[in-house]
């Protein structure tokens, strides 16, 4: 029997969408209580600094965190995102942005506007490089065999590229939506000016077809319904955030302190506010 044909007949265990299986022996009405005043959240996965081709995963314990070299699942949805931090402050995890997008096309905070036409946000605008000084990035909610939600993958700039190519190869060409198909996602190693960093890489594992593609596409419609309300209550709580720290402003003619800068926690519906992952880029 040949390889090709050994390919074709390869079979693939049915992908579990949430709800599907029952979680331990727990009923929903057993996590009532415990969940009483508690806000569900996405996990956010991580592209570690320095080339290290593994993704960070939290753990149940936060100050340990687990990795793993390939991640596995359905995209379920998609954002651009952009954010800005002063110059300097671009990889401390205690600064929030001064500036943030939630959909990398209208910015609220300092300095707001139209990212397409912020200075901040076009090449060249870092001092010391070639790079923009506000940073460009994709929010992947990747949804894996099993899991109750989505987790979060950002994607830095040196990723976006690759996510391109590979969503026209591979979705867009085909006349089929992303989350159509099981993607698998690893990280590459690079190295620029002496500066190593990992750039993530996509490969579909296979296409969802007949019941399974029709279950696949219901779970999917109604998250996005949800992701994009959640999303935009997010940009209008940043709006109002912006309009008040304007307002201290004008007094001062000063920016206030880093903790008076907004930050808006995320929600079932919504996302984390995406700091994105702090790796230095290439010069």
């Amino acid at each position: 029997m040949s390889e090709n044909t050994n390919l074709m007949q390869q079979t693939y265990a049915p992908f579990v969408l949430p709800g599907a299986v029952p979680q331990g022996n727990f009923s929903d009405d057993d996590l009532m209580d415990d969940m009483d005043g508690v806000t569900p959240s996405f996990q956010r996965v991580k592209i570690p600094g320095g080339g290290v081709p593994q993704f960070e995963m939290p753990g149940e314990d936060p100050e340990h965190p687990v990795y793993e070299q390939k991640l596995e699942g359905i995209i379920v949805f998609n954002h651009l995102s952009n954010a800005y931090w002063p110059e300097g402050s671009e990889y401390d995890d205690d600064v929030p942005p001064l500036c943030q997008s939630t959909d990398g096309k209208l910015g609220y905070g300092t300095p707001g506007g139209a990212c397409a036409a912020c200075a901040l946000n076009a090449f060249g605008s870092v001092s010391n490089g070639k790079g923009k000084a506000c940073k460009n990035m994709r929010a992947l909610y990747l949804l894996r065999s099993g899991d109750m939600m989505p987790m979060i993958l950002n994607l830095p700039p040196t990723s976006l590229k690759p996510y391109n190519d590979f969503v026209n190869s591979a979705f867009i060409y085909r006349r089929r939506p992303v989350f159509g198909s099981v993607v698998e996602i690893t990280l590459k190693r690079k190295s620029s000016n002496g500066f190593d960093y990992s750039v993530a890489v996509f490969r579909k594992v296979r296409d969802f077809e007949g019941d399974e593609l029709n279950q696949v596409t219901e779970y999917v419609k109604t998250f996005r319904q949800q992701a994009k309300l959640g999303l935009a209550q997010r940009a209008e709580m940043n709006r109002t955030a912006a309009q008040e720290n304007e307002q201290i402003d004008v007094g001062t003619m000063q920016l206030p302190d880093n903790e008076e800068h907004f930050s808006i926690e995320g929600t079932a519906v919504a996302a984390p506010v995406i700091y994105g992952d702090r790796d230095k880029l290439p010069a």
